[in-house]
């Protein structure tokens, strides 16, 4: 008798990659939907990769029938061409709906801490609105809400520490007082992974048991890495152009409005319990010193080549 069979969105991503790891070490088979077959992971060869087509519903469902659990990690970051946030909610209906047409069991999907239908953020009410959407598909559902990952391949920690090695001075958006509350990746991975083994209708928050505040972190990272920089405290209109200049440096987004706003509206802490068991000040402690030699690009990662797969960054 074959092994029960799960789709992951992104497995040849970064979050994505984890939970599918966690999924053939069970014993499941494990298939992806992406936009970027091609992509360089260790999972080539392990997992079957098939397109995420929106523009193919009858596809998508074809992939996904006989799928056991759908692990969803599609999402976009920031608007980027003719992709919007208002687009990646009306994907993530046409997915759920098909995996309702091809009888998938079970939906786990990565959302983000305070997803508000009404908010006035546009990346937070989009995925209120996926939330909403997921709800009404039909099948049984988990839904996952982390702030920030650390651990691996991930962003938002790593391209701060890239800063703060090469930069004599770092701004501070703000006072810098407003809560973060990272979450590891392989925490986000293990809960994703009990939830695909559950039956009811869940929502929680996936978040670590540390909050900090934005301006503590950023000096916890420098200390760890060793480097002393000027830090400054700067407008949200300063903040933003002092990232675009660096956007331009790298060739990426380095930050959007919308992040500011988030950030320093305290979007980044919970409001429910914390779920992760990882601590960031150990984890740091212990696999932190190299972070930063490299910039990850997340222009690059996600759109080029086709959908991104998005993680919470």
């Amino acid at each position: 008798m074959n092994a029960p069979l799960d789709v992951v969105t992104g497995a040849f991503s970064y979050s994505g990659g984890y939970v599918a790891e966690r999924l053939l070490a069970a014993g499941r088979r494990v298939a992806t939907l992406t936009g970027h077959p091609g992509r360089p992971s260790p999972l080539q060869g392990r997992v079957a990769a098939h397109p995420l087509d929106f523009a193919r519903p009858d596809r998508l469902a074809e992939s996904l029938r006989g799928v056991d659990t759908l692990y969803n990690n599609y999402w976009v970051r920031f608007a980027h061409g003719g992709m919007t946030h208002e687009r990646a909610v009306r994907n993530s209906e046409i997915l759920f709906q098909a995996a309702a047409k091809a009888g998938v069991r079970r939906i786990v999907h990565v959302s983000i801490a305070n997803a508000d239908p009404g908010s006035d953020l546009p990346y937070y009410r989009g995925k209120g609105l996926v939330e909403q959407a997921l709800k009404a598909a039909g099948p049984s559902y988990a839904i996952l809400g982390p702030t920030v990952l650390f651990g691996g391949y991930d962003v938002l920690i790593n391209n701060i520490a890239w800063m703060l090695r090469r930069f004599p001075a770092f701004a501070i958006i703000g006072d810098g007082r407003y809560p973060i509350q990272p979450i590891a990746v392989e925490d986000l991975a293990d809960l994703a992974v009990a939830a695909g083994a559950g039956e009811g209708n869940t929502s929680a928050d996936a978040v670590g048991p540390e909050v900090f505040a934005y301006e503590d972190l950023v000096r916890l990272l420098a200390e760890r890495i060793g480097r002393r920089p000027w830090f400054f405290k700067v407008g949200p209109r300063a903040g933003l152009a002092l990232a675009a200049g660096l956007g331009l440096l790298t060739g990426d987004v380095v930050l959007t409005q919308e992040e500011v706003d988030g950030l320093t509206r305290g979007l980044l802490k919970s409001k429910r319990p914390a779920t992760g068991r990882r601590a960031f000040k150990a984890w740091l402690a212990a696999e932190g010193g190299d972070l930063g030699r490299d910039y990850h690009n997340e222009l690059k990662r996600h759109f080029e080549g086709g959908e991104t797969e998005w993680e919470p960054s």
